[in-house]
């Protein structure tokens, strides 16, 4: 009887593991197509119509997500000057939205940089929230362990500094999603939400239990992650394809229906913004859908 009881419970536990293994980050293998778009020298801009769900309303705005290969230094974890035998090959991704609440603004960025050829590929991420009434800053490391430092203008929020077991982020999600995501994670498991949510919903930092599902459809996947004790619903739809463009998301309050964030694509441009800051070069912004 003992034995079959332990057979029954071997057999419980391994139906919940998630179809991904985290104890470790595997490597894969770049192909020359995926080479030939993103080591081109261009980024990739891709703009967006939001509506951003605050203070009990929809907000209408704009949201950017920029991707772009780039050298790194990994001890420092910082972008690199110059190419060098120290440096590593990394994509970043810079998410930004723009609202407005009443009179005042809203400006938030998230940097997402994310090591290539690997699972579990997130390095560091930093998550900054601007508005009339104060900013917060956010910035995560990994370093064998997620390393978070919280700064918020609000109170019990002020300064923190926090250490968690390797774990996965919701940020890598991101630029998993643009690489390889036949390998998304599935299943039951830990993991850091966003910090761009946590702060903005004032939640405690720390890991979630997430359940996630990649659904496939014929011309468009998604990606769902649902937190229960957030009562949260992350929705991804992006190209079956590559390079598996996004083409928008839906953050769900699942404690009411009419609480979404929704986002919708409306441009994208390969382009080498970094150049384009002279008077003039404004134009580019009317190609992107932004003015």
């Amino acid at each position: 009887m003992k034995k079959l009881a332990a057979i029954f419970l071997l057999f419980t536990l391994s139906c919940n593991v998630p179809k991904q293994e985290f104890s470790g980050s595997k490597s894969i293998d770049l192909n020359n197509a995926f080479k030939n778009y993103w080591f081109d020298g261009m980024a990739e801009i891709n703009t967006y119509n939001i509506k951003q769900f605050r203070y009990g309303s929809p907000r209408e705005g704009n949201g950017v997500l920029i991707y772009v290969t780039e050298d790194f230094l990994p001890n420092v974890q910082v972008k690199a000057n110059q190419k060098s035998r120290n440096t590593h090959t990394i994509i970043k991704l810079n998410r930004t939205k723009n609202f407005l609440t009443g009179i005042y603004p809203y400006s938030i960025m998230t940097s997402v940089f994310s090591k290539l050829g690997k699972t579990k590929p997130l390095l560091k991420t930093t998550t900054s929230i601007q508005e009339w009434c104060g900013q917060a800053y956010l910035q995560l490391n990994r370093r064998g362990s997620l390393e978070v430092n919280s700064h918020s203008y609000f109170e019990g929020e002020a300064d923190q500094n926090l250490r968690f077991p390797d774990a996965l982020t919701e940020e890598e999600i991101w630029t998993w999603i643009r690489t390889y995501p036949d390998l998304l994670p599935e299943g039951n498991f830990k993991i850091l939400p966003s910090l761009e949510y946590i702060q903005l919903k004032h939640k405690p930092i720390k890991l979630y239990e997430v359940e996630t599902e990649l659904e496939k459809n014929d011309s468009l996947n998604t990606y769902h992650m649902t937190y229960p004790e957030l009562s949260r619903k992350l929705s991804i739809k992006f190209s079956i394809n590559a390079p598996f463009k996004i083409y928008g998301w839906v953050e769900q309050d699942l404690s009411s229906q009419d609480q979404k964030s929704i986002a919708q694509i409306n441009k994208t441009i390969k382009l080498p913004y970094w150049k384009l800051n002279k008077l003039g070069d404004e134009r580019y912004r009317d190609s992107l859908g932004l003015n």
